[in-house]
């Protein structure tokens, strides 16, 4: 089991905490050939593997709204090769973020193989392969002011927490601060209470989901 990379923000995200890191090069995303953009969804970050799942850190404890994603990993899992990692946002439980419409409460946004974050339409790809949804899309092109201003006018910030921009062609997990970021909105967390403190609120699915 492998734990996924800290995603850092923006220089010019609005959410930065206290323990979050900020990206210091964007060169590599300014001088992408294509970078896409996808939602920030308001979730647990977990992996599937080939053994199972596990949320962000490896070794976290037994949690009631993880049941469902334990269910549905076993589903996806015996199709994975050992080297093989998905990762995306869990939404079983709400934490600031309300959903009524989701496609799936697991919604991927990586596909590692061995130590390297495969291209996104590779990963749309396997995803398609295995059943699995993935993270809405925003926009793809190129990182500028002009696109990330297109992709902030056509989010409402009330009700989505923001954006991550990724490179679209591969590149190896130890590189992911140079080829991944993310903006998120200011004051996104909403309660003193962590959500793994309070009681489970489901969000809802799309009918037919």
């Amino acid at each position: 089991m492998k734990k996924y990379g800290r995603t850092f923000h923006l220089p010019t995200s609005p959410g930065v905490g206290s323990d979050d890191k900020i990206v210091q090069e964007l060169s590599h995303l300014q001088g992408a050939q294509e970078v896409v953009f996808t939602e920030k969804m308001d979730g647990e970050n977990t992996t599937i593997f080939a053994g199972g799942c596990h949320a962000r850190s490896p070794d976290s404890g037994y949690h009631a709204s993880r049941d469902w994603m334990k269910a549905y990993a076993a589903c996806i899992s015996p199709s994975l090769a050992d080297d093989e990692r998905i990762v995306g946002e869990y939404l079983f439980a709400k934490h600031s973020v309300s959903y009524d419409e989701l496609p799936s409460y697991f919604l991927g946004f990586a596909w590692i193989v061995g130590n390297e974050v495969q291209g996104w339409d590779e990963t749309l790809s396997r995803f398609e392969e295995l059943g699995i949804k993935s993270v809405p899309v925003l926009d793809r092109g190129q990182f500028d002011e002009c696109t990330v201003r297109s992709v902030l006018e056509g989010l409402n910030l009330e009700n989505q927490e923001g954006f991550v921009v990724r490179s679209a062609s591969s590149f190896f997990e130890s590189d992911m601060a140079m080829h991944i970021a993310k903006y998120v909105r200011e004051g996104h967390v909403q309660s003193d209470t962590h959500w793994t403190k309070a009681e489970i609120v489901k969000n809802g699915l799309r009918r037919g989901s």
